[in-house]
């Protein structure tokens, strides 16, 4: 056994190598996607059928109950700016999210799943899913239908403020809802010696980027988490003409339904009042991104138990107001995602963020064993996707 697992352990971290040296973005992610196949294929671990374009599904064990775990394949428009001797091959684009360690990680669970393969009852979906950087691949994934009559399912995260060992488990929400909004106030153009002839939608713009700041501290419960923020003003094009239209972008972020809900009303109404105000008309948009992370209790606790089993310290994982689409598995299946001590290192989404190699290992047995606790654990209900 003692071979076997330095067998395998090489094995991925040469791949997470490869995966490091050859990032691909959402949705172009053919030859990763091909790179995981042959070294499934390699181990004998089945593949399923599905009209996935990039990504892809495998599975071990037969019969019911059906456990999955997930990672993520893509990479990010980032120019990477680390020393590593695997460093990025591609110009402008950078694993910068650690999705080459989800991916040689979750790799990793398979092959070891696949040498105990039989031990167990019940089967372990290992989820490859493109595009979480889109984002929207897990929708993708839910439209094959093979997650359908799954009972649970694991996500990871590589968390760079925490040591290798240690993983960050919490219930309910780790990550936010994420969602864009984008506002065109359209007054009438004239010239700026006369402003009396047009209507003006700077200022209107203006006084909706001032007001929708106060959102979160008047429309929200002061203990609840919620951010608006606009990222995003244009209008104009020279000095002396006052422009047709101000346009003003940004992002909402909460960690519940409700919340998500109150902000898109105030931060709406908000824009509504200030056009109306001005006199100019508004044309909106609305991107609802994914919900907030959603850990179920029991299984979290399934988690901390298995991890603390494996060595492992447990730490309560830290929340943010960043976005994650494994929260769309969460809408039809139980489950909990995880964050996995990577090593202390710059933030996720930096040039300079490093994941260690030495973290992969520990991480795949610890995936593996949750699979298996998981499949014998008592099932609560039965995840249906749409």
């Amino acid at each position: 056994m003692a071979d076997k697992n330095e067998r395998i352990e090489t094995t991925i971290t040469e791949e997470f190598r490869w995966l490091h040296r050859h990032p691909e973005l959402s949705h172009e992610e053919f030859e990763t996607t091909k790179r995981v196949r042959t070294a499934l294929l390699a181990a004998h671990v089945r593949i399923l059928d599905l009209p996935l374009a990039t990504g892809l599904i495998a599975e071990v064990g037969e019969g019911d109950p059906v456990i999955a775990i997930r990672c993520d394949i893509d990479a990010l428009p980032v120019e990477e700016q680390t020393n590593l001797p695997y460093r990025s091959e591609a110009f402008g684009k950078m694993h910068a999210c650690g999705h080459d360690f989800h991916t040689a990680a979750v790799l990793g669970a398979a092959l070891l799943l696949k040498e105990r393969e039989g031990a167990r009852r019940g089967r372990v979906r290992i989820v490859f899913q493109p595009a979480e950087e889109a984002p929207g691949g897990a929708k993708d994934v839910l439209k094959t239908g093979a997650l359908d009559g799954v009972s649970a399912i694991f996500g990871i995260h590589a968390a760079p403020a925490l040591e290798v060992g240690t993983v960050g488990i919490r219930a309910g929400a780790v990550t936010a809802s994420v969602d864009r909004f984008q506002f065109r106030f359209c007054g009438k153009g004239t010239h700026a010696a006369h402003p009396n002839h047009g209507i003006d939608p700077i200022p209107i713009a203006a006084a909706f980027v001032q007001a929708v700041q106060t959102v979160v501290s008047r429309s929200l419960d002061p203990f609840s988490a919620g951010l608006v923020s606009v990222t995003h003003v244009e209008a104009g094009n020279t000095w002396n003409v006052l422009p047709e239209t101000a346009f003003v972008e940004g992002t909402t972020r909460s960690l519940s339904a409700a919340d998500r809900t109150r902000i898109r009303e105030r931060v709406c109404a908000i824009a509504e009042g200030a056009a109306a105000a001005g006199g100019a008309r508004l044309k909106s948009d609305w991107y609802a991104g994914p919900p907030a992370t959603d850990n179920d209790p029991a299984w979290t606790l399934l988690a901390s138990k298995v991890a603390e089993a494996e060595g492992l310290a447990v730490l309560p994982a830290e929340v943010a107001l960043i976005g994650e689409d494994f929260a769309f598995y969460q809408e039809y299946i139980p489950g909990a995602f995880l964050l996995v001590g990577t090593g202390l290192s710059a933030p996720l989404h930096n040039p300079k963020f490093e994941a260690s190699p030495t973290a992969l290992f520990p991480t795949a047995h610890y995936l593996a064993a949750l699979a298996d606790a998981a499949r014998s654990a008592p099932i609560k209900k039965t995840g249906q996707s749409k």
